[in-house]
This record gives structure tokens, C-alpha cells and sequence, in this order.
């Protein structure tokens, strides 16, 4: 296991599990490269992020998503959907915690779709806030 750290958040990242920071974002794979972890940070000036603001961008970054659940991942809170498109399967979240918002989306082929889920989901769980987050 290894923590993978940024201002925003960190998580720990199983050993198996490869990440590479982008423009804004980070992107995690595992060592088969069955699907992408794609987790972006905002940030707001002032304020905490609300769940009516987490659903109000899901439903208008995300209208392919048909149904929204709560969700729960590490110390953030915010919802989650699914879709397929063009042969992909594509989980998001939009979560917040304190003055952080993170949008995350998980990309596979249709045919890998599930593969990777509980591994996700324990990644996902361990998010924790970031030292500049506070």
C-alpha cells in the first residue's frame, strides 16, 4: 500500500495500482489497465460545499446519469450514478467535504464493467482531506 497525496485529498493506493497527476487531476490504474480512476479537485473560496450544490452540478455535468444514490467515500459525502456510452461503462461521484468538492469518474469497457468495482470502492474509501484542505 502507498498514500497518494495531493493539497485537496489523499487516499492509499493498493500496490497494484499506478497513479499519474494530469493539468488538474489525477489518474489511477491498475496493472492490467481494465479501467481509469479519473479524480479532479475543486476548491471553493469560502464556505463548505452542500449536498443541494453537489446534486444541483451532478444533474447538469451529468445528465446521462438517469438516477443519483447517496454516497459515501473516505470523508466525503455526495452522490454517485452510472452509464454506458459508446462501449463504456462510467461510474461518478460528486462529493464534498469541508471546502472541498471532488467529481470522480471510473471508465472501462462495457465488457470489464463490474471488474473493478470493489476495488474502486476500497480506494475510494479511504479519502481522507488534504493537508491544505483544513
Amino acid at each position: 500500500m502507498k498514500v497518494l497525496e495531493t493539497d485537496y485529498w489523499c487516499l492509499i493506493l493498493p500496490v497494484e495500482w499506478a497513479a499519474s497527476h494530469e493539468e488538474n487531476s489525477v489518474r489511477i490504474v491498475d496493472q492490467d489497465d481494465v479501467g481509469e480512476l479519473v479524480i479532479t479537485a475543486l476548491c471553493k473560496e469560502s464556505g463548505v460545499v452542500t449536498p443541494d450544490e453537489l446534486v444541483a452540478m451532478a444533474t447538469e455535468e451529468s445528465p446521462e446519469v438517469e438516477t443519483w444514490s447517496a454516497a459515501t467515500t473516505g470523508a466525503f459525502n455526495g452522490v454517485t450514478g452510472f452509464f454506458s456510452e459508446s462501449d463504456a461503462s462510467i461510474r461518478e461521484w460528486y462529493v464534498g467535504a469541508g471546502s472541498v468538492l471532488l467529481y470522480m469518474s471510473y471508465l472501462c469497457h462495457e465488457d470489464d464493467a463490474g471488474l473493478d468495482d470493489a476495488s474502486v470502492d476500497e480506494i475510494l474509501n479511504t479519502l481522507v482531506l488534504g493537508d491544505s484542505a483544513s
